[in-house]
C-alpha cells in the first residue's frame, strides 16, 4: 500500500467510525504532494495529529489547550535515549505532558492504532462530560 493510500484509509476510518468526536479530518501534504500528517479536529476544539511512515515510524498526538485542559497525549516510537527504561522501548506514551512517559501498548498496525487512539480520545471526552 502506498503512503497516500494509507493516509486516505486512515482518514476514512476517522470520518466513518469516529464521527461523534471528529469534526474534520484533513491530510496535510508536503511540497512533493506526499502526505505529511493527518489532522483530526475534535469536538472539544482540540486536535489529533497522526504521522505514519512506510519505515514504521509513527506518532499519534492529541493536543489539548482549553479552559478545561492543557495536556498532550502521544504514542510514538522515536528512540529517545531518555525513555530506554520504558519496558516497551522505543514505543512509549506521553501521558498528559512531555515528561510523564509510560509504556505504550498501542498496535503497530496503523488502522488498528488509529482506532485504539480515537477510542482513548472518545473515552476521555466521555469521562470528562460525566463530571
Amino acid at each position: 500500500m502506498s503512503i497516500s493510500s494509507l493516509y486516505n484509509h486512515l482518514r476514512q476510518i476517522a470520518v466513518d467510525e469516529f464521527a461523534d468526536i471528529v469534526v474534520e479530518a484533513e491530510i496535510e501534504a508536503l511540497s512533493t504532494g506526499d502526505p505529511r500528517k493527518l489532522r483530526l479536529s475534535i469536538v472539544d476544539g482540540s486536535f489529533v495529529d497522526i504521522f505514519v511512515s512506510l519505515t514504521k515510524r509513527y506518532s499519534y498526538h492529541w493536543q489539548r489547550t482549553s479552559e478545561h485542559s492543557n495536556a498532550l497525549y502521544r504514542h510514538d516510537n522515536a528512540p529517545h535515549s531518555s525513555w530506554r527504561s520504558i519496558s516497551t522501548y522505543p514505543k512509549h506514551f506521553h501521558k498528559g505532558d512531555e515528561q510523564n512517559v509510560v509504556a505504550s501498548h498501542l498496535s503497530s498496525d496503523p488502522p488498528v492504532a488509529l482506532r485504539e487512539f480515537c477510542k482513548f480520545v472518545r473515552e476521555t471526552l466521555r469521562h470528562e462530560s460525566q463530571r
